[in-house]
């Protein structure tokens, strides 16, 4: 049954914000099942029945991360320009990577960054969540294109694939240690790559 083994005022959304943070510091294959039964104040049998095995339960708190560790990503996409567009998304994923009272670095980049016994089946699902949002940056950037508000012949495939490279650096970066101030600095270089509207494409 769904139900058994749970302890009295069990709160899933809790213990799956504390999975997603045993998974965020130690990836995919550091996180032992004692490491989130332990952080998720749960035994086997609870965590089994409410969330399934380990590998689902990663599943889930990669979508939970996703919802809200980088709800910045969605509200970027929303900006008016193409560049306030990758300059919201990257001075946001700066700021998100080194957030004092979250682990450093990305859970989806750190996720899967070592290789397991699972037949790369993680590490294809978290480059699949990440490509996920590549195309979604590339569709705003081809709409940008198609309105002028970046020159024409720009690619904006890759465009999106270099800022989701920067983005994804710095989450390397950061989880190394490095601070926000130097991920800002990798940013300001960053951006001088994003071409500027010509002269009359854009009213």
């Amino acid at each position: 049954m769904a139900g058994r083994g749970r302890p009295r005022g069990f709160d899933a959304d809790a213990a799956l914000d504390r999975a997603m943070e045993v998974f965020w510091r130690r990836g995919y294959d550091g996180a032992s099942l004692s490491d989130l039964t332990d952080a998720m104040g749960i035994n086997r049998t609870s965590m089994y029945a409410a969330f399934g095995n380990k590998e689902e339960l990663f599943r889930r708190a990669v979508a939970r991360y996703t919802q809200a560790e980088m709800a910045y990503a969605r509200e970027a996409l929303t900006q008016p320009t193409a560049y306030s567009v990758i300059e919201t998304f990257l001075r946001a994923n700066a700021d998100a990577l080194t957030l004092a009272d979250r682990p450093p670095g990305c859970l989806s980049v750190q996720g899967g960054l070592a290789e397991g016994g699972d037949n790369g089946r993680i590490a294809k699902f978290l480059a699949e969540r990440r490509l996920a949002g590549e195309q979604a940056l590339s569709a705003r950037l081809t709409r940008a294109v198609e309105a002028g508000d970046l020159p024409a012949g720009t690619d904006p495939v890759a465009l999106a694939r270099y800022v989701m490279v920067v983005s994804e650096g710095n989450a390397v970066h950061a989880a190394a240690g490095a601070d926000r101030a130097s991920l800002h600095a990798t940013v300001d270089i960053a951006l001088r790559a994003v071409p500027a509207p010509e002269a009359g494409d854009t009213a």
